[in-house]
């Protein structure tokens, strides 16, 4: 189908953008890689009177260090993260799951603010936000604030960024030595949204697990932490039980839907296996 009728609007800069969307109010929507919305209008799920396109503003791109976090701009592109030596250095779950992201063609025009903003939990850098304990910063008439990744992700396509803001900056604490990581994702193809997946941030104090973090992709109406899970194995030793224990209680968190990837107890089954499965892969890496 063709989208209805819109107006188009290009900024050239944040505060440009917020002013539009201050003065074009509901009837407006943000454009970023345009992955998301553009298939929406098309449909007309969505149908926006006004279109601000962010592609223009300079500044909402490139990946830099703050003191002990690193700094992704909002309308960074999936391949820019896979091609970042500084990721690679610092947070490398970003770019290792960045490459298991729909196919070459959307990662070079995605980005991971639209991803984050759009608030779809079948999305990736949802619960890899979660997981990696990222703070996004928002811009609107009122200035900057910082919200945690937890809080932010509040219902499908329903996060806390108002109407008037826009979601600028992700920041992540670089990993603490020997930090063991994953990201786990089950699909039924290439370019295809997860089936169930888990990102798992690891250490370990001797036999100990001193920390851990777990976030589960499209098995609820957000993303989620699994806090339990985690409980379950930090100030343990990392064995088989340890392991079962994390995943069943993964899975009890769980409520997915039925669709063509699977019914809801083959979802949760799954849960479980990829949390396995990371948590291992993430303790291998903790050397």
């Amino acid at each position: 189908m063709i989208p209805s009728g819109f107006d188009y609007h290009a900024p050239r800069s944040v505060g440009d953008a917020i002013q539009l969307l201050g003065t074009l109010g509901g009837d407006a929507k943000l454009l970023a890689g345009g992955h998301s919305l553009l298939p929406m209008m098309k449909l007309r799920f969505a149908q926006p009177t006004h279109l601000i396109d962010l592609n223009r503003i300079d500044a909402l791109r490139g990946i830099r260090e703050d003191g002990g976090a690193v700094v992704i701009g909002a309308m960074t592109v999936e391949n820019e993260l896979i091609r970042s030596p500084l990721l690679w250095q610092k947070v490398p779950l970003l770019p290792e799951a960045a490459q298991q992201i729909a196919d070459p063609q959307v990662r070079n025009r995605g980005t991971i603010g639209g991803d984050i903003a759009h608030g779809d939990p079948a999305n990736d850098h949802p619960a890899l936000s979660i997981a990696l304990d990222a703070v996004f910063v928002l811009e609107g008439p009122k200035g900057r604030r910082e919200v945690k990744a937890e809080a932010f992700f509040q219902g499908t396509y329903m996060t806390d960024m108002a109407e008037d803001e826009i979601l600028v900056e992700i920041r992540v604490a670089a990993f603490a030595p020997k930090t063991g990581y994953a990201y786990q994702k089950l699909k039924r193809k290439t370019g295809d949204w997860a089936t169930a997946a888990a990102a798992v941030v690891l250490r370990m104090d001797g036999a100990n697990v001193s920390h851990a973090r777990i976030a589960l992709t499209n098995l609820a109406p957000t993303a989620l932490r699994a806090a339990d899970a985690e409980a379950a194995l930090i100030g343990k030793p990392l064995d088989a039980a340890s392991m079962a224990d994390a995943a069943a209680k993964a899975m009890a968190i769980c409520d997915p839907v039925d669709d063509l990837r699977g019914d809801r107890d083959y979802k949760i089954a799954m849960a479980g296996q990829m949390v396995r499965r990371a948590i291992a892969k993430a303790a291998a890496r903790c050397q």
